[in-house]
This record gives structure tokens, sequence and C-alpha cells, in this order.
């Protein structure tokens, strides 16, 4: 009865322990590259708020209110930018962990997701860092009353520009999500073209619950997720089609099949005859 127990256990534990091994291989990987970043930390801050310092008038700089934000903003950012860094490396052992569970056209559509996921949500804070940057700040100092000195805090800002980021990495994979749906089955390329305006309204609603609340980054955000929303619709279609097109090629064959199988009963019959 043990000895039984202990069969049917031991997979479990088997997984939890390479679970927990890879687990400790991503901590690993993003304290290597902290480690690496750390002596660049200040640098690093300095190159984030590029876009704003850009935008200040002559003379005025950034403040830092409390007393451990000189040192506490940039080790922020740092380790944001090392889990940021380490996100292939992550997706690599989340992939090999579940992996062997998967069939093998799971597997073949997996993996192609996740490196273009990555890729996309990488795309997604560089057009924040580049395009959205600029021209938030821009009309936000432009906006300034006179009189008014506009001194950002370091760690506010910091927390703006991760929330910004975040926002537009995780917008950029709206293509994958609507590959997927169709891919699975659970809408079509033809239902999906129909609720347009609705797909319209809803990255507005989205820009506005997660972007701040002016209206250049709400529309610099959802005009990106509706595009990218026509471009995985585009790409469904295109999949769709070419399924139909590999179905129809595939008909003749079974179609020539069968008249040789006839052909063979044919001759049996002939025999036994």
């Amino acid at each position: 009865m043990t000895d039984s127990s202990s069969t049917t256990e031991m997979p479990f534990v088997q997984h939890l322990l390479e679970l927990r091994d890879r687990l400790l291989k991503i901590v690993a990987s993003i304290a290597v590259i902290l480690l690496v970043l750390m002596p660049f930390a200040n640098d690093l801050f300095h190159l984030l708020a590029g876009p704003l310092l850009a935008e200040l008038p002559e003379g005025t700089q950034m403040i830092a209110i409390d007393v451990g934000s000189p040192f506490l903003t940039p080790f922020k950012l740092t380790l944001v930018l090392s889990i940021f860094l380490s996100m292939p490396m992550i997706l690599y052992h989340l992939w090999a962990f579940v992996a062997p569970g998967l069939y093998k056209n799971e597997k073949s559509m997996v993996l192609p997701l996740l490196v273009s996921s990555t890729t996309l949500f990488y795309l997604g804070m560089v057009f924040a860092y580049y395009v959205v940057f600029p021209l938030i700040f821009g009309f936000m100092v432009s906006m300034t009353p006179e009189g008014v000195e506009m001194s950002t805090d370091i760690s506010r800002y910091l927390d703006f520009v991760l929330k910004l980021l975040f926002a537009f990495g995780i917008a950029f994979q709206v293509p994958i999500a609507t590959i997927l749906l169709v891919r699975v089955g659970i809408v079509t390329p033809e239902s999906l073209a129909e609720k347009r305006p609705y797909i319209i309204v809803g990255a507005f609603i989205v820009g506005m619950l997660m972007t701040p609340p002016d209206m250049i980054s709400q529309t610099l955000l959802a005009v990106p997720i509706w595009l990218l929303f026509e471009l995985g619709l585009f790409i469904s279609r295109s999949m769709a089609a070419k399924r139909e097109v590999d179905s129809e090629e595939d008909e003749p064959n079974l179609a020539l099949s069968r008249d040789e199988l006839e052909k063979e009963i044919a001759k049996i019959e002939n025999k036994k005859d």
C-alpha cells in the first residue's frame, strides 16, 4: 500500500521539484542582470527621464521629495528593467515546463506565439518611449500655467512612465489575442469584422482606464489598439483562407483514393466470380 501511494505521488513531486528549479533559474537570471545594471542605475534613470528633461524649460530640473528617493528610485527602475530584460528567459522556462504536456500541434503553435508576443511587448514599450512620451510631456509643459514651475518628483515620474510602458506593452498583444481567438474557433474573422465599432469603442475605454487622465495618452493608446486589431484580423483571414485552400487541395486526393479503392473491390469481386 505504501508503494502504490509513493508511485502516484512521485510524478507530482517531480513536477514540483522541476518547477522549483526553473523558478530558481528565473530568479538567478534576474539577479545577474540586476547586478550588471546596478552600477549604471543613475544613467538608466537619466535616460528614462530624457523625454521629460528635453521638454522642461531651461534652468528647471526634476526633484526628489523623499530622503531615500535618490537611491530607491533608480534601484526600482533597474529591478523592473531586469525583469523586462529577463522576459525571454522567463518565457523559455515556462515553455520548457509545460511543453511535455502539450500535443505536437500545440507545441508548433505555442512557441511562435511566445516569441511574437515578447517582440510585440518590447515594441510597445519602444513606441511609448519614442512616440508617446515626447507628445505627452510636450503637451503638459505647454499647458503649465504662467508663474508655475514644473518640478516633477523622480519617484512619481517613474511610477507614471512604468505604468505607460506596461500599458503599451500589453496593448501591443492585441494581434496575438485576435489570432488565438480565431485559431481556437471561439470567433471567426467575419464576426470580428462585424463587431469593429464595438472594438473601437472598447479600445478608447481601455485607453481611458490604462493611461493617465489626458486625451493625448488615451488616444495614442486607443489608436494603436485599433490598428493592431486590424492587423490581427488581416492575419486571421489569411490563415483561414490558407486552410480552405489546403482542404480543397486535399479533396482530389481523397476522391482518387476512393476510385482506386472501388477498382480494387471490383477486381476482388471479379476474381471471386
